[in-house]
């Protein structure tokens, strides 16, 4: 007897995809009087609830087991545990019972499978036994091969027989008068033992010698009997309860038959087996319920009956098995969950029928009569069956838990307490019948899983994992209160600003290593407005930068606005990405200069996980999705979406709003993988080839504010800290330049300093010192020539306007030379930057250099802009730097 795992999956809208549609071509739809179209498959459903639900279970649960076994369970357990055995039995199967509805009503349900039993009389043996059984199997593999409709005419007739067999059987307790059973051979194990046993009637000595349990040696296997060994064979009978389930496809109302049929037929089952297990105690001796399984057959009014219902029952669950098995082969190979492996079980006739899946079944089944004893195999297939209801318990109860809206059934006479519950019993079973198939079959469901996990193609059909990453995401960002952040627990949360990803690949899995577990967003942002559109432009393109994303094995949130100006796009995606305390508190930008972007995907084959970056969208038409949405990089005559003002107002923006601001320069020089490839260990040891990180916390534009402990210059140490904490860059080695000027007095006390500070953060850094004299000396001459200009305007301003107008005369001043950035010379500024480069031996893999703010003047950014040229000009890979928020602490 088998069952197979239950493909219970439900449609909110039915024809709503491709597949749907195509269907619906080519299966001779039709319309019905209200003018609706109707499929050949649907026009095919024509039962209720009893022919459709009521009498493919029945004949299911009603098995060989209610004819062979139990006398098998009474004679083992006795009465008492035989109850307590079907009690937790049908505790089990209660529970995933309501499971099964609360899906089945949640919308409409496609086709699904069954169970099955061999049993054989005349002459016996085991190649008898699997004569019989071979021949029967056959007889089910042509009725399967034929169609499914032949057995379902039949149901009706041999569900008259088994009720008839079952009435026997209750009339025979009552007329039939006692009677000594010849025991059959194959129990009688020696010369001394019983080769005859009694039916005594109702004896109420009888009953009292049954109500305990007697554990023997089972006669068909030669083994010792257990309570989890006996409840294995016995579970077996209780199976079944997926048959109605199975029969969905052809059902007129699936959402309305089966819970009502599946809960009337496990009642009446429950109340049979008890009921037959009751007259067995009270009416037999415990040697002939333990000697003789057939003992049903030797006490009926006509014994032939028994085997008739035997055979009968046989017959029914075998076919509804083999059916049930078929479909859901070819379930999974048309929907190509295992890839190729399966390619063969898609072959169908012309009528639809999965003949190829039939023949596939019906081999696997024959190698199972091989086994040739049901007490055999029951430990293992009772284990596989409360796998498969503890999977589907764990099915609704994950679709409770999920809170969808769109799971709503209708059937509400359940909650995730009895799915758990269904969950917990299968689990406690499982492990009490057999603890090593138990985890062997949970080993084989996992094994599954994760074949289909990456075999699999990536579907339309939902997914219950991201309903309940969802759920707990949103219950957890609700949790994470701003309010209670610390800078102890400082992360770094960027915001990557991308204009075209073709060029900006080595830069986007840089600052992957650069998120250290914190959050890192893609931002792009189109230009245009939403006004005189027919749609969103920006909804196609999702699904070619997630497939970037999974291309370039980064991970990042993908954000995309639409706005007039970058600089309006930018502030939209700073002030609404993320939620709650999760919200980015850097900016990263690509730097302004006027070097020709490269194309580093052109030519390649971009490939996600579980589908291409030319992947169709079932929400998009394929005719639209045929190319990704990335456009061709700016060639050298192509105009910039923006002039310096507005990159500059960014970067303005960004520090008015609290953000950190990065830019990001010479990025496509970078190779991440030669560069970690240097740093690798080699024998052991460090590669002396290790790539170097160069940190210059100075703000190297305003040389007369002397300091490196200011916020942004611990922001720097700290981005550069996070970066050689990731696992890919560990052997990178940190190098700390402080300038000083050789003669001043605080070289030491400044490199002592510095120690001390790199020693209570936990940083682990080569400081050298930098002696710039002769540079500081060009900023320091500039200077005096600015100082003797102010104040001749000074003088000349208050002679002018007298003691009153000193204030404006400021003020005129400030305006001509508002910051320390006027005072600069491009002299100075390219001194700056060949000190940074014969300080760079061997070349760094990336500098962190210190990010000047903007000026208030807006009339300065194109020379603020400028400076920052010179500054980082043919450095390499380069991050300047400006940070706003404390990011370090010594606290514990």
């Amino acid at each position: 007897m088998s069952e197979k795992t239950p493909l219970l999956h439900y449609r909110l809208t039915a024809g709503s995809t491709p597949d749907t549609k195509n269907a619906c071509k080519h299966s001779g739809a039709k319309a019905d009087k209200s003018g609706k179209r109707k499929t050949k498959e649907e026009s095919t459903r024509k039962l209720g609830v009893l022919f459709g639900v009521v009498i493919p279970t029945l004949l299911s649960m009603f098995s060989v087991v209610v004819f062979l076994r139990i006398g098998f369970v009474v004679g083992q357990a006795g009465l008492y545990q035989s109850i307590a055995m079907f009690l937790v039995a049908y505790f089990i199967i209660t529970m995933t019972v309501l499971s099964v509805c609360a899906i089945s009503t949640n919308g409409a349900l496609d086709a699904g499978e069954g169970a099955a039993g061999p049993y054989q009389m005349l002459p016996s043996g085991y190649w008898w036994s699997l004569l019989y059984g071979t021949a029967l199997l056959f007889l089910c593999f042509l009725v399967c091969l034929v169609g499914a409709h032949i057995y379902a005419k039949a149901t009706f007739i041999i569900l008259i027989i088994v009720a008839a067999v079952l009435t026997s059987i209750f009339t025979s307790f009552f007329i039939v008068g006692p009677v000594v059973v010849i025991l059959p051979d194959a129990s009688v194990l020696n010369s001394t033992s019983l080769s005859a046993a009694n039916y005594t009637g109702f004896k109420l000595h009888t009953l009292e010698d049954n109500l305990m349990p007697s554990y023997t040696v089972d006669y068909t296997t030669g083994t010792m009997m257990s309570f989890a060994t006996v409840f294995a064979v016995m579970f077996n009978g209780c199976t079944g309860i997926m048959a109605g389930s199975n029969m969905s496809g052809d059902l007129k109302n699936p959402s309305h038959s089966i819970p009502r049929g599946t809960l009337t037929a496990v009642i009446i089952t429950f109340i049979t087996y008890n009921f037959l297990s009751l007259l067995s105690a009270w009416t037999c001796e415990r040697h002939l319920l333990q000697k003789d399984y057939s003992f049903l057959g030797d006490i009926n009014v006509w014994p032939p009956m028994v085997t008739i219902g035997i055979y009968s029952s046989t017959m029914s669950a075998a076919m509804s098995n083999l059916i049930g098995a078929s479909r859901i082969l070819y379930a999974l190979s048309k929907d190509n969950l295992f890839g190729g492996v399966l390619a063969l079980a898609r072959k169908t006739s012309r009528s639809g029928n999965p003949w190829a899946s039939v023949i596939v079944s019906w081999l696997l089944v024959q190698v199972v009569l091989f086994a040739g004893k049901l007490n055999t195999i029951a430990g293992i297939v009772t284990i596989f069956f409360l796998l498969v209801y503890a999977a589907v318990n764990l099915a609704c109860l994950a679709l409770e838990w999920a809170s969808a809206p769109n799971f709503r059934p209708s059937f509400r006479c359940f909650t995730w307490h009895t799915c758990a519950l269904g969950i917990l019993g299968c689990l406690i079973m499982m492990f009490l019948i057999n603890a090593v198939y138990a985890f062997a079959s949970i080993a084989f469901m996992l094994l599954l899983l994760m074949l289909i996990h990456y075999l699999g193609p990536m579907s339309n059909w939902g997914y219950i994992s991201q309903a309940l990453i969802f759920h707990q995401v949103r219950k957890f960002l609700l949790r994470l209160d701003v309010r209670k952040d610390h800078v102890k627990f400082w992360r770094p949360q960027l915001l990557l600003m991308v204009a075209n990803p073709r060029s900006s690949t080595s830069l986007m899995t840089f600052i992957n290593d650069l998120k250290k577990s914190g959050l890192y967003v893609l931002g792009h942002v189109k230009l245009g407005v939403l006004d005189g559109l027919p749609s969103d432009p920006l909804q196609s393109r999702y699904d070619s930068w997630l497939s970037l994303v999974d291309h370039l094995n980064i991970k990042a949130f993908v954000n995309l606005t639409l706005a007039d100006s970058v600089r309006h796009g930018v502030q939209s995606l700073l002030f609404i990405t993320g939620f709650g305390g999760m919200r980015p508190n850097t900016l990263v930008l690509g730097f302004y200069d006027d070097c020709t972007p490269q194309d580093h995907l052109q030519g390649k084959v971009l490939q996600s996980r579980g589908h291409g970056l030319n992947a169709v969208s079932p929400s998009i038409d394929p005719c639209e999705q045929r190319t990704p949405f990335f456009h061709n990089v700016r060639v050298a005559d192509d105009p910039k979406d923006y002039q310096e003002e507005e990159y500059v107002s960014v970067i303005a923006d960004a520090v008015k709003m609290g953000k950190n601001v990065t830019l990001a320069r010479y990025f496509d020089q970078f190779n991440r993988e030669e560069v970690l490839a240097s740093g690798r260990k080699i024998g052991g040891s460090r590669s002396k080839t290790a790539p170097f990180v160069d940190v210059w916390p100075l703000n190297l534009l305003r040389p007369d504010i002397c300091g490196y402990v200011d916020t942004c210059s611990l922001f720097l140490l700290q981005l550069a800290c996070v970066l050689k904490e990731t696992r890919a860059w560990s052997q990178a080695r940190l190098r700390l330049f402080l300038c000083v000027e050789d003669g001043c007095s605080l070289k030491e006390e400044e490199e002592r300093k510095l120690q001390a500070m790199l020693k209570e953060l936990r940083i682990s850094a080569q400081v050298q010192m930098v002696a710039w004299d002769q540079v500081v000396a060009l900023h320091w001459q500039r200077q005096r020539h600015i100082k003797e200009g102010n104040g001749i305007v000074s003088a000349l301003n208050e002679k002018r306007e007298g003691r009153d107008g000193e204030g404006a005369s400021k003020e005129s001043a400030i305006q001509k030379f508002p910051n320390n950035a006027a005072q600069l010379t491009d002299e100075y500024i390219c001194a700056v930057n060949n000190l940074i480069r014969r300080h760079g031996a061997p070349p760094p893999a990336v500098r962190f250099l210190y990010l000047p703010r903007p000026p208030a003047d807006t009339s300065r950014y194109r020379a603020y802009l400028h400076h920052l040229d010179l500054l980082s000009r043919d450095l390499g890979p380069t991050l300047l730097i400006h940070g706003v928020t404390p990011v370090v602490t010594t606290d514990l």
